[in-house]
């Protein structure tokens, strides 16, 4: 595979991620996982929560892709790249920026930033597994952009 060929399968693999943690948080981290990711919802007591796994689960295709697609650089190297990519993001926005896990990034005048951040809190509103709203973690829908940045 050539360079910018993987470089596109990258990128895809990164926005195809937003879906699949749109579709896992909704479905999955709201339904039958509820039990790791409601650690999630309530106070958090140290460092770490059992919500942590999920980023454990995600990185395994990302690693077993890195992997297998290693020796010929194929489009399964380049979608763990990109999934990897997409988790990197994720932790820098969601960890960082948004829940101030690690101390960085405070204070932001961007707006999609800003909307990124209430949205986020609109969805930790919510403390029981049914009637939150907004899953999304790195891209704000029109309709929470809106509602955001009145």
């Amino acid at each position: 595979m050539n360079f910018w060929a993987g470089i596109a399968v990258l990128f895809l693999f990164f926005v195809l991620m937003e879906g699949v943690a749109w579709f896992t948080h909704k479905y999955i981290m709201h339904g039958w996982l509820w039990i790791w990711h409601e650690s999630h919802h309530r106070f958090r007591k140290g460092a770490f929560e059992l919500n942590d796994l999920f980023g454990f689960m995600f990185a395994l295709p990302s690693i077993w892709l890195i992997v297998v697609g290693s020796n010929d650089l194929d489009w399964r190297f380049y979608a763990g790249l990109g999934i990897a990519m997409y988790g990197v993001a994720y932790f820098l926005v969601h960890d960082v920026f948004v829940h101030q896990r690690i101390k960085w990034l405070k204070r932001t005048n961007v707006p999609y930033f800003k909307a990124m951040r209430q949205t986020h809190h609109i969805h930790h509103s919510v403390h029981t597994k049914q009637g939150a709203e907004a899953f999304g973690f790195l891209f704000v829908s029109r309709k929470f952009l809106k509602r955001t940045l009145k």
